[in-house]
């Protein structure tokens, strides 16, 4: 079986020597689209289609376990810190979390804790709920108050040290309120920049004959790991806090005091986290948040929920890299609505004739996309797929003298 033939076979019908070559493949695909996206923000492919990746790879993991690889992206977060910045060892390290992507994955996952836990029946466990923000996930050091270190997540260890760059973000406060805050304290949040801002900052970039950037977590990223500092302050970021590193003491005792504690600080935090007690709860924010996903002005991939009591979360602890307490919703994936501007036919290296729709460019799931391939006449039709100019009848013409020209 070639390594082509074993990417498309099921993963119950792999064997032995196939599932270790699929493997391998999948360790250097994933590590390469992680550099892209942690390391260069320019990512080329969907989230969607990256979270497939994973999955296959977990999936073959668990089927042969004796064939997981020393680099197996199972056991990996993020990417390692870029060259150009200076490396911050971060003193609890800034790990990831499992997915769900179905109700009977968070069903799973609320059994599990409960399960661990030894709770029964009647006991109840809440969550914290919160938007999974798109954005450039950043730690925040502060010492006596007084912001000290900032650092990217990078491989989960070591991250980039952009202190100075984030110095210069309105939404990140040099020096911590309150009378009574930790003697250190590591705030954990994301870096993002709106939709809004996006737009017409890809506006300016374009009048000036810049590089556009291909969607606001990349422009944010971009523009927070600059090696001049001037040019992070000219762009609008923003930043949400919700986490946390090392503390020499806990200023609260669930994960939604802790949240509240960070606004008290001078932070932003995501005014649609809420405190939730049932599984159906859950989904239900899940649902709700989906229908606003279009309407925020900023960009989210799914929602978090993390067992709200601290004590709790201790006893949890983690597995491998990924905390036992929390888990991320992701979305389905991202639908998007564009204008075909025109119909190509590509002509294949064995002589297969594909129309192409050459599209207004439309960022789905991270990804700018310009193109999209158009199967068959049949699939045309049933599509409705149209150049903006043509109606039906013309399209039908079109589509049939296209075939003829090329056949």
């Amino acid at each position: 079986m070639t390594k082509n033939e074993a990417s498309k076979t099921a993963v119950d019908a792999l064997t032995q020597a196939a599932a270790r070559a699929e493997l391998e493949r999948l360790a250097a695909e994933i590590a390469e689209h992680d550099k892209r996206y942690h390391q260069e923000d320019a990512p080329t492919v969907s989230d969607a289609a990256y979270d497939a990746l994973r999955r296959r790879n977990e999936a073959i993991e668990a089927r042969f376990p004796q064939l997981v690889r020393p680099d197996s992206p199972s056991g990996r977060v993020g990417s390692a810190p870029a060259a150009k910045f200076a490396k911050v060892r971060h003193a609890v390290p800034m790990l990831s979390l499992g997915n769900a992507f179905a109700a009977e994955d968070v069903t799973d996952f609320v059994n599990r804790v409960r399960r661990f836990l030894g709770l029964e029946a009647e006991m109840p466990v809440d969550f914290t709920a919160e938007p999974k923000i798109d954005g450039l996930s950043m730690s925040l050091r502060y010492e006596n108050g007084v912001l000290v270190v900032a650092a990217t997540r990078g491989d989960g260890t070591e991250g980039e040290d952009v202190t100075t760059n984030i110095k210069t973000l309105r939404e990140v406060p040099q020096k911590l309120k309150g009378r009574h805050v930790p003697t250190v304290c590591e705030v954990r949040g994301e870096v993002y920049m709106t939709k809004t801002d996006f737009l017409a900052l890809n506006q300016r970039q374009k009048a000036a004959g810049e590089p556009m950037f291909a969607n606001p977590r990349n422009s944010a990223a971009g523009s927070l790991r600059q090696k001049d500092a001037s040019v992070t302050a000219s762009r609008p970021l923003g930043f949400f806090a919700y986490a946390w590193g090392e503390m020499s003491e806990l200023p609260a005792e669930s994960q939604s005091g802790m949240i509240k504690w960070f606004a008290s600080c001078g932070f932003k935090t995501n005014p649609l986290t809420k405190l939730l007690h049932s599984v159906d709860e859950l989904l239900a924010f899940h649902r709700e948040v989906e229908e606003r996903r279009a309407t925020l002005d900023y960009d989210i991939d799914g929602v978090v929920y993390k067992v709200d009591r601290l004590d709790l979360q201790e006893r949890l602890g983690f597995v491998s890299r990924t905390p036992r307490w929390a888990i991320a919703h992701k979305f389905s994936a991202e639908k998007a609505t564009t204008t075909v501007k025109a119909i190509d036919i590509q002509v294949g290296r064995t002589g297969a004739l594909t129309p192409v729709a050459r599209l207004e460019p439309v960022t789905v799931g991270g990804v700018v996309v310009s193109n999209a391939t158009l199967h068959n006449e049949d699939e045309i039709e049933r599509l409705g797929v149209r150049v903006e100019t043509l109606n039906r009848s013309r399209l039908r013409s079109r589509v049939h003298s296209i075939y003829d020209d090329h056949t």
